[in-house]
């Protein structure tokens, strides 16, 4: 199982701001859409969020993510589509086949 805290943190400090020179307020954007998610995913799993696996984020946990996003917290679509940019932008989205076109915007 390979841990997501470190893959994270060096998505968020190195990669975002010095290799694709992401703004300061994009990174703390995506860093609260990867708060959002491992809690979820951590009830979900029974794990603590430093705990979580890339393993344990699948398809159908990214689903519920933005489902219980939009239900529970009552966010709109467009917010549900910018913690879903955050998750593709990480990379997430190669083991998890969302389209656009499945979330359109409001």
């Amino acid at each position: 199982m390979t841990p997501i805290a470190p893959l994270i943190t060096a998505f968020l400090r190195e990669h975002m701001p010095t290799e694709r020179g992401y703004s300061p307020h994009t990174c703390e954007t995506y860093a609260h859409a990867f708060r959002l998610l491992f809690v979820f995913a951590s009830e979900r799993v029974g794990q603590r969020p430093s705990q979580l696996c890339l393993e344990h984020i699948d398809a159908a946990l990214v689903l519920d993510f933005l489902a219980h996003i939009e239900q529970q917290r009552g966010n709109g679509a467009t917010t549900r589509n910018a913690r879903l940019a955050a998750i593709k932008a990480f990379g997430l989205n190669r083991t998890i086949p969302l389209l656009a076109r499945d979330f359109p915007r409001n």
